[in-house]
């Protein structure tokens, strides 16, 4: 995510909060005001999208410093940031800033957490986001994930190929479809979602990168693993298990032998961290 992309999506965000003027903000406080304030954590967890927050605020002539940085605890109290600024703008800019960093910092909590889960019972684990994001935030929701050590997986279409049921449906079978891709996209990861242990097989005879073994149960992966390992293919593909895990059932699917596991549960059902900002004082 560049500098210049996060700068234009906070000018839109902050356009779209706003409207045509904070009216309560411009009616109750002067404009010659000047105040100081603090960003403080209601309850435990991971912190991320800080300086994003920042950036907020700094497009609104805010001066800010950071006290608690992305991927860092904080317990209930802790001060993330201070501000110091016109009144106006640190009031007509605190929705925005905090929306930012609450979403974010419930996607990290809930990141650390599943990776923390995983690794207990397979160290080397890894732990993705899928592409179950809020449209046009994906770039902030992946960035969640990072900072505490997830990987993004797919930010967009673009980025690699994987072949979905319904491109196999259309396709008519696994090996045509990775055929088909092979010969089309040279150079180019190549990901194949399969449900069945043979399907898995196929994907890997047919020369797949990448093979997610969607929405079957642990018993049903570690029977593809060693199908894979029988037919001296396992070291050939990245194993990837997807489909209806989360925190209950993560260390699960980690003891299965996968590479990595792709969730949306960060994205789409972990709640938001809670915070506020606090005036402490005028200038």
């Amino acid at each position: 995510m560049t500098d210049a992309l996060v700068k234009k999506k906070i000018r839109e965000m902050l356009a779209e909060d706003i409207g045509s003027g904070d009216v309560t903000t411009e009616i109750l406080v002067s404009p010659k005001l000047k105040i100081h304030a603090e960003i403080i954590a209601g309850q435990g967890g991971v912190v991320a999208g800080v300086r994003e927050a920042l950036e907020v605020f700094r497009q609104m002539g805010v001066k800010g410093k950071i006290l608690k940085s992305d991927g860092e605890h904080v317990r209930e109290g802790d001060v993330i940031i201070t501000l110091a600024g016109p009144a106006r703008s640190i009031l007509s800019s605190e929705r925005v800033a905090l929306n930012l960093m609450m979403r974010m910092s419930g996607i990290a909590t809930a990141t650390k957490k599943l990776i923390d889960l995983a690794r207990r019972r397979n160290p080397k684990i890894m732990i993705a986001a899928t592409r179950k994001t809020a449209p046009l935030l994906t770039c902030f929701d992946k960035r969640a994930v990072v900072v505490v050590g997830g990987q993004p997986h797919r930010y967009k279409l673009s980025d690699h190929i994987l072949i979905k049921d319904n491109h196999l449906r259309i396709a008519g079978s696994v090996f045509e479809a990775v055929n088909r891709a092979k010969s089309m996209a040279r150079g180019v990861k190549i990901e194949v979602e399969v449900s069945t242990s043979q399907e898995a097989l196929d994907a890997a005879r047919a020369g797949a990168d990448i093979v997610m073994l969607d929405n079957m149960k642990p018993a049903e992966i570690i029977r593809a693993v060693k199908l894979l390992e029988r037919e001296g293919l396992r070291d050939k593909v990245l194993l990837e298990a997807s489909g209806r895990i989360d925190t209950s059932n993560v260390g699960d699917f980690a003891a299965t032998g996968v590479d990595v596991i792709s969730s949306s549960y960060m994205t789409m059902r972990a709640p938001a961290l809670d915070m506020s900002l606090e005036v402490k004082r005028k200038s």
